[in-house]
């Protein structure tokens, strides 16, 4: 797991503030006829702005996790000249990623025997090969 500081420490904070500042001010204006819609709009913005950086977040992270799903095939492929089991999960092929190339085969043979978990993978792995560009 990786935290972005802009996003987890700064957007997510003020889009948090923001969301509870656009209920207090709808729940203020329920009333007031003439300030209910602009609160009324501003929360349902605030609401669309969270979605929109969570799905944000979300489709960044589906692309990294085909990149990796790929780029450890192609890692197996190399070394094998098979690609993959078709047993790996995508979690799986990601908690391999950090495998040295010694480490690779037969962990990825055990994981598919065994259905490992993600962190179980981690945990096996001896030599740690760090991957410093996943966001």
């Amino acid at each position: 797991t990786r935290l972005v500081a802009g996003f987890h420490f700064v957007l997510l904070p003020v889009l948090l503030l923001t969301l509870i500042g656009s209920g207090v001010n709808l729940y203020k204006s329920w009333g007031d006829h003439t300030r209910f819609y602009s609160a009324a709009l501003i929360l349902v913005l605030t609401v669309c702005v969270i979605l929109a950086a969570l799905f944000g977040r979300m489709g960044a992270l589906m692309a990294q996790d085909r990149a990796i799903k790929a780029e450890e095939n192609f890692r197996h492929y190399l070394l094998t000249g098979k690609t993959l089991d078709s047993r790996l999960t995508v979690r799986q092929i990601i908690g391999l990623r950090f495998a040295s190339y010694e480490e690779f085969l037969a962990l990825a043979a055990k994981a598919a025997e065994e259905g490992s978990s993600e962190d179980d993978i981690k945990k096996s792995v001896k030599t740690w090969k760090a991957d410093h560009y996943r966001v």
